[in-house]
């Protein structure tokens, strides 16, 4: 069975309704991303971040997976399909993908403050005094800007090995993220976005454009897929 790498960003979660800090300039709900998004803003003010996080993990409880999501988790009755994804939503899991690496962690999941190996599964809400097993404060599962990214080679890895990229509701613009796409020399490269950036990394590869937003590219996609499989 050939296989599928989708490359996703907040641009297939935002069909979903959910709101991304390139919205409005580095704003989400009057956040700035520096006050609630690196590891200085914890270390600063750990009740913002917590409630910041809180008010995230509750909107993602409203939020359903869209016909984007739906379609690449469709792929999987024709190819091996892993998603990489930029999001630290569930909305792939929850549209059926069994294969899903988040690349900057995962809203609902929490973390020992002095040990990132102690992850737990988290829902509600998280508060200063909800402490972890080793007697710290836990922290969000998320990889804050400034922070190293430990699932990268795994997602090289992956897109180095892959017949066929799929990226969608990414800019392409965020590193490290964006620099996964140099990996994928051998691999037929899909790029669905309303506005393709075109950049120097794709250059010289089996490189096609969707000019579409993540759904209607999705299907016009996933219908072409379906007859190399």
């Amino acid at each position: 069975m050939r296989r599928v790498v989708a490359l996703t960003g907040a641009g297939i979660s935002a069909e979903s309704g959910l709101k991304t800090f390139r919205d409005s300039g580095g704003l989400w709900e009057g956040y700035d991303v520096n006050t609630v998004a690196t590891p200085e803003a914890w270390h600063r003010d750990m009740k913002l971040v917590l409630d910041f996080y809180n008010m995230r993990r509750s909107q993602l409880k409203t939020a359903q997976p869209n016909q984007a999501h739906r379609l690449i988790a469709d792929l999987q009755e024709y190819y091996h399909v892993d998603v990489v994804t930029q999001n630290v939503d569930d909305l792939h899991e929850r549209a059926g993908s069994k294969n899903v690496l988040h690349l900057h962690g995962e809203l609902k999941k929490v973390r020992s403050a002095n040990n990132e190996d102690l992850v737990y599964d988290w829902t509600d809400d998280l508060n200063l005094g909800d402490l972890c097993e080793d007697g710290y404060q836990l922290r969000p599962h998320i990889v804050w800007f400034g922070e190293a990214v430990p699932l990268l080679p795994r997602a090289a890895e992956l897109i180095a090995g892959c017949d066929v990229l799929i990226i969608v509701g990414t800019s392409l613009q965020v590193y490290p993220a964006a620099s996964l796409v140099a990996y994928a020399s051998r691999a037929e490269v899909y790029y669905i976005d309303p506005n393709p950036n075109i950049n120097y990394e794709l250059s010289g590869m089996d490189f096609h454009a969707i000019a579409e937003p993540a759904t209607i590219g999705m299907e016009r996609l996933l219908n072409f897929l379906k007859t190399k499989a």
